[in-house]
């Protein structure tokens, strides 16, 4: 009777975990379906919140640009097979906007990102002046580890709503990867602290470190693509006047991104010929295995590091 006993109570615990009799364990038995998420830096923070509750995939390899990035033909049909889509939104993935759109269209749901934040207008384009973005919202929003703790309570009251027999686990899983993203946080103002008041003026690839910049007192004075999106070009006055910007800031750094080669952004640098550095930042892709930016986390702690050396003085 005892060995009879024992490992239905066993049982009967691992099944209450995930509200529902019919499921095995926690780890499996919660059915929500594959996960789909675009970018490297969503694949890593949904995969952070779900654990071995659900599958996730990532659309996009390391090292692809979010901007430019198309899904091929196989992928755009997994889409349409997936529990659920995590996209950042406001035309980020610009690519996939037509894809994401037809799954959603076919009844799969879409989390995006980026209507779970306070959002921010782009920073102003030195090459375009104040009126270049008027009205557009900045996508860039991972730049900020508290609003990615935002992202991902978020995240969990979707998992939730969409797998009411797991509610209580997908809740308690976005709970401590929300507190795990505000430790990151503040271990990057802490990495910060260096860098004095008057030395916190970024000249960045293209304008993506608005969110970056809001949350930790920076100011992004130039970049080397103009405008939100790698996808722009700059014409030859563009880059004159990116380097009178940097000329007359005496900014000492130009940070290039891995995602995009860094030849403009070396050329604005040699122009300048007194020793400005080029610094490469993650951005839009986590790093390969052994970069040292192989999670968010890790990801964004290089960046405040290199940000750190280059205008720490």
């Amino acid at each position: 009777m005892r060995f009879t006993i024992v490992p239905a109570l066993v049982m009967a615990l691992l099944l209450a975990g995930c509200g529902g009799s019919d499921r095995e364990t926690a780890g499996d038995g919660c059915e929500i379906g594959r996960v789909v998420a675009t970018t490297t830096v969503l694949g890593d923070v949904v995969a952070s919140v779900i654990g071995d509750l659900a599958e996730v995939d990532t659309l996009m390899p390391v090292g692809a640009d979010p901007h430019g990035f198309e899904a091929s033909a196989a992928q755009a049909a997994g889409l349409r097979e997936a529990g659920l889509i995590v996209a950042n939104g406001l035309d980020l993935e610009e690519g996939l906007t037509d894809v994401i759109e037809g799954a959603e269209a076919d009844g799969i749901p879409v989390f995006r990102a980026t209507e779970h934040v306070e959002l921010l207008p782009f920073a102003v384009d030195a090459h375009e002046g104040e009126e270049a973005h008027e009205g557009a919202m900045d996508p860039h929003i991972w730049t900020d580890p508290t609003r990615m703790a935002e992202v991902a309570g978020a995240l969990g009251e979707t998992l939730a709503s969409l797998d009411p027999g797991c509610a209580q686990a997908w809740r308690e899983a976005a709970a401590a990867e929300r507190s795990r993203l505000l430790e990151v946080d503040r271990e990057i103002e802490a990495r910060l602290a260096v860098v004095p008041a008057d030395m916190r003026r970024l000249v960045t690839n293209h304008l993506s470190f608005g969110y970056f910049s809001d949350r930790y007192g920076f100011e992004t004075i130039g970049v080397v693509v103009p405008g939100g999106s790698t996808l722009a070009e700059p014409s030859p006055a563009d880059l004159a006047e990116l380097v009178a910007a940097i000329e007359a800031a005496g900014v000492p750094a130009v940070f290039a991104e891995t995602t995009q080669p860094a030849v403009l952004a070396r050329a604005v640098a040699e122009e300048l010929g007194r020793g400005v550095e080029v610094v490469t930042l993650y951005t839009g892709s986590l790093g390969e295995p052994g970069s040292g930016a192989e999670t968010y986390e890790a990801m964004m702690l290089l960046d405040a590091d290199r940000i750190a050396e280059a205008l720490g003085g």
